[in-house]
């Protein structure tokens, strides 16, 4: 080969080796590192981890920093815009007016990660034996929707728990999570609505835990609508569920619905789906029947309530007893 031939080849090399290394460069800076986690409150029982959306959670590797917020089911992603190596150090803060500031030193990988925060009012313990106000504890819910002209009969209403544990890697052996990486904890549950009737307006939802981390199926009617069953996969912590319907018998009637809560503790849950309307509380109040209108506000005399959207517009609720009231049996 000639000195000339040489030259050229040698020039050919090395732009074809600096546009490697500028293609390489510019691939590195536009790789990003995405943390993925759900921020719950902190409790020891699991049906009280319930999601805390409204989060400002702040990532640093000590060079950069990206911020975000948790939605309304606590869920978190964090992309940071640059190349972190597995195992590097992030820094996370989670900042949200109602919680004690929360700081984590976590290692930049691919798992799962759970926040839990304390309120700034931690629940307290209250002698609900030394309360002056009584609430029967079989509130009734009651609401209107536009629905096909049926009999209402009842309602029915079942919580069941997925009990797993986070960040167990599946191996390959299923059940597995949706991405295949995790170990998946499942759970179902059947009703039966009983001979004639069928079930309307069936809501299942993820009620507490790291419930962006949890799948429910669609529920499958059998026997025209008699019998549902519901199942559902946790691939983090345990998650707790709540599955709800009306138990209707088809012909002619009003649109008016009613829906028995769960009640876990001091607080009663229930979801409502998303046409609701005039959503009222029928309980019994130091022994007389009242009928309490929830408006927009959510404001009752006996208990302090919240709610949340799912992505399907399901609507979940969470009334807590205020201190000077306390449970007790109905008398009818």
């Amino acid at each position: 080969m000639s000195r000339k031939s040489k030259v050229t080849t040698l020039v050919i090399f090395l732009v074809a080796g600096a546009a490697a290394a500028v293609w390489g460069v510019r691939h590195v800076r536009n790789r990003t590192t995405t943390l993925r986690g759900a921020v719950i409150t902190a409790n020891p029982d699991p049906r009280k981890q319930l999601p805390v959306g409204g989060v400002e959670i702040t990532a640093t590797d000590g060079i950069s920093v990206v911020k975000t917020t948790s939605d309304s089911s606590g869920l978190f992603a964090i992309a940071l815009r640059k190349r972190i190596f597995r195992g590097h150090l992030v820094k996370l803060r989670f900042r949200q007016m109602d919680y004690a500031p929360l700081d984590m030193s976590v290692l930049a990988s691919d798992q799962i990660y759970v926040a839990q925060m304390l309120p700034v009012q931690p629940e307290k313990p209250v002698v609900r034996s030394l309360a002056t106000q009584t609430i029967s504890n079989n509130v009734l819910v009651r609401y209107s929707i536009k629905a096909a002209t049926v009999m209402n009969v009842g309602s029915a209403v079942r919580s069941f728990e997925v009990v797993n544990k986070g960040n167990v890697p599946c191996s390959e052996r299923p059940p597995c999570s949706p991405d295949g990486k995790w170990k998946v904890g499942i759970g179902a549950v059947t009703l039966d609505a009983g001979v004639g009737n069928q079930f309307r307006n069936i809501r299942a939802s993820c009620i507490a835990g790291p419930c962006p981390f949890t799948r429910i199926e669609s529920p499958n009617p059998e026997q025209d609508g008699r019998i549902i069953t519901v199942n559902a996969m946790a691939w983090s912590d345990t998650a707790t569920f709540l599955v709800e319907a009306e138990v209707v018998h088809p012909m002619m009637s009003d649109l008016v619905r009613n829906s028995y809560p769960v009640i876990f503790g001091d607080a009663l849950n229930f979801t409502l789906p998303p046409a609701a309307e005039g959503v009222t509380l029928q309980a019994e109040l130091n022994g007389e029947s009242i009928v309490f209108p929830l408006g927009p506000a959510l404001i009752l005399s006996w208990a302090d309530c919240n709610v949340r959207e799912n992505p399907d517009q399901t609507r979940v609720y969470r009334c807590t007893l205020k201190p000077e009231y306390r449970w007790t049996k109905s008398r009818t």
